[in-house]
């Protein structure tokens, strides 16, 4: 398989992480949106999953702005060789996808599924040009070599308007792999619970995830306090949905214990004060660009940390508006926050109202 070949497939696997999952059983009777069918094919032993509804997101006014903000890319000659040859640009022609991170030890293969415009038999001849087909009852399944690689790349038309993908050594093991109910009605919950957002992220923790982000973060970000709270969580969930010029994000962690929550609340307010204190500084006046400062300022004035209590689970949600002011400001002077260990404990915060908040 040529490379200018593997970039273009490849792009189907990761096309959600230019924002990238779950084998083809249900999770439960679907209500009937495509929205719905689509995360009711993912398999339920996963990690994460990924879901972007890029047809309900063109239509929104900050996306516009983003993609106006946003540095163009150079044209590709590869790709635009790509959809010459099947008909399928993902700007145009992907309307929904949604990816899983597999459980595979210490592997963890992509699936994906992706609902869009294509042009069935137009890709099937690309794919053939270079891959195999194979049977698996009525669906004819193409592997298609990695460059360089003993690995494949393999997908499916589940229907004219519908694909599922993966990296993984069998495609067909995943699309009929078996489903725990009870796994299933767990990640059942939280895709509900997102149901208004169109991009989001679910992390169901089996590892020491904060650890992992806090060796990533800014230095005066990083809180070992921090860090141990967000690694009692059993789950995380992001998600973003356009409100008029700026992205509502949701961050939310669930956990067990109320102490855990009550503390993990007061460690963020903790951080949000320091940040807007920081920015206050007359050094920090006097160095940052008004404009930049004042695009941090309005973020963190409008946070929102809160607790949750839904009887077994007890979950902090943190609110940011993000506008393209901001990102503007965090392109040309990425923040700098004071140190936020250790935090004590700040009681009664009251945030800013917020308005419009669902």
């Amino acid at each position: 398989m040529t490379k200018k070949r593997w970039i273009v497939l490849a792009a189907l696997l990761v096309v959600a992480s230019a924002v990238a999952f779950f084998g083809y059983r249900k999770w439960a009777a679907p209500n009937g949106t495509a929205r719905d069918e689509t995360l009711a094919l993912l398999p339920a032993d996963v990690n994460s999953v990924f879901f972007a509804d890029f047809a309900e997101l063109r239509s929104a006014a900050f996306l516009a702005q983003l993609f106006a903000w946003a540095p163009k890319p150079q044209a590709d000659a590869d790709y635009a060789q790509f959809v010459k040859e099947t008909g399928f640009d993902f700007e145009r022609d992907l309307d929904r996808v949604a990816i899983a991170l597999l459980n595979r030890g210490q592997d963890s293969p992509l699936f994906a599924v992706l609902d869009g415009k294509f042009d069935r038999q137009k890709i099937t001849a690309f794919a053939l040009k270079t891959g195999l087909p194979s049977k698996t009852g009525a669906r004819e399944i193409y592997s298609l070599p990695v460059t360089e690689t003993t690995k494949k790349i393999s997908f499916v038309f589940l229907n004219n308007t519908r694909i599922a993908l993966t990296n993984d050594s069998n495609l067909s093991v995943v699309l009929n792999a078996k489903t725990s109910p009870e796994d299933a009605a767990e990640w059942r919950t939280r895709f509900v619970r997102l149901a208004g957002s169109p991009i989001f992220g679910v992390i169901r923790q089996d590892a020491a995830l904060g650890t992992s982000l806090a060796a990533q973060a800014p230095g005066g970000l990083r809180s070992p306090q921090l860090s141990t709270l967000l690694d009692q969580l059993q789950w995380i969930t992001i998600a973003g949905k356009p409100e008029n010029d700026r992205l509502r994000v949701v961050a939310e962690g669930e956990c067990t214990a109320d102490a855990t929550a009550r503390q993990l609340a007061d460690v963020l307010n903790g951080v949000v004060l320091l940040a807007e204190a920081g920015l206050n500084e007359p050094k920090t006046r006097q160095q940052l660009d008004p404009s930049i400062r004042e695009a941090y300022l309005d973020l963190l004035k409008n946070a929102d940390v809160s607790k949750i209590d839904r009887g077994d689970t007890k979950s902090v949600r943190l609110i940011l508006d993000i506008t393209t002011a901001f990102l503007e400001a965090a392109r040309k002077a990425p923040p700098v926050m004071p140190d936020s260990t250790p935090v004590k404990p700040h009681q009664g915060r009251t945030p800013a109202p917020k308005k419009g908040r669902t």
